[in-house]
């Protein structure tokens, strides 16, 4: 089997995780870049191999290669299901009569907790409001992650239409696979989307229907939403690089410290399974911890 024909086997896998099974194109092109390595690992090995000829002491072999070129246990495990995914739907047309990958486990990595603000610094971060039309701008985009967390890209594919159900104290968004969920908004949030509704005709292009558009007047793209918030948080001087996906963190942190409804934030952050979710309980317990070494006579380091 040639390099071609390898290369033409996946896009028709990809096709149709984009099209029959609607995974969103940020999984498919991390899905591509996955199969590409295995095309480019199996394209190493002596002969035209095709992907029917690999066993699982090759797959290991290209797990250790990779693992030695940098890629850590996380990584490495999401290549490995893009891999097995592959084999599998091999499988199904007759192409694989085995999935090598199936017995392959990735090294183990340490589990990184996910980095949140405390309520404070997302407090310094949000009242450092500015009057100019894209500070105003900018303040509906960081008022509405912290209040839902929502992911980047959903809160980048908001359109003018979901406007009247924003102020309502709601947001209607598609997230992975397509599912539909809505979320409560918070007053200072519903407060900062009005005041850019009276601003954003000052901005828009004509026909656009995005909520946020940046100054040439079309839709805000997600890099220049990234740069933005990162950019105020260096202006309040946070110890931390701020991103969306840590105001999203945040979120999903503080409510569940103050409610400890482990299902309802599950809900409000979309994820599929609980276990996604559980991660929020190991820094709420940190919270615990820190509250209980400074509050509890027994707990008290002593000092020489």
């Amino acid at each position: 089997m040639t390099a071609s024909e390898r290369a033409a086997g996946i896009s028709a896998y990809l096709d149709e995780l984009a099209q029959q099974r609607r995974l969103s194109a940020h999984t498919v092109t991390n899905y591509r870049h996955d199969l590409q390595s295995l095309c480019t690992l199996i394209g190493e090995l002596p002969g035209d191999c095709g992907f029917e000829a690999i066993e699982t002491h090759h797959i290991r072999r290209f797990v250790g290669q990779l693992h030695t070129r940098g890629l850590g246990g996380r990584s490495l495990g999401r290549t490995l299901s893009a891999w097995r995914g592959f084999y599998r739907w091999l499988g199904q047309r007759g192409t694989a009569t085995q999935n090598p990958v199936d017995s392959v486990r990735p090294p183990k990595s340490a589990k990184a907790l996910p980095k949140a603000l405390s309520p404070d610094e997302a407090n310094r971060l949000l009242a450092a409001a500015g009057e100019d039309i894209l500070e105003i701008r900018d303040q509906a985009i960081f008022e509405l992650f912290y209040s839902s967390g929502l992911r980047l890209a959903e809160l980048a594919a908001l359109d003018i239409s979901c406007l009247e159900d924003l102020l309502a104290g709601e947001v209607r968004v598609l997230g992975k696979r397509k599912k539909l969920r809505i979320v409560p908004v918070g007053s200072k949030a519903r407060e900062a989307v009005a005041r850019w509704a009276e601003q954003r005709a000052r901005l828009v292009a004509m026909d656009e229907v995005a909520l946020f558009v940046g100054q040439r007047g079309k839709r805000l793209g997600c890099r220049m939403i990234q740069l933005r918030l990162a950019g105020r948080g260096l202006t309040q001087s946070l110890p931390a690089r701020v991103h969306p996906h840590m105001l999203r963190h945040s979120f999903a942190s503080h409510v569940l410290q103050s409610s400890g409804d482990l299902r309802a934030v599950q809900e409000m952050l979309g994820h599929a399974s609980i276990a996604s979710t559980q991660v929020y309980t190991h820094l709420d317990f940190q919270h615990l911890a820190t509250v209980y070494d400074q509050s509890h006579p027994r707990a008290r380091r002593k000092t020489d």
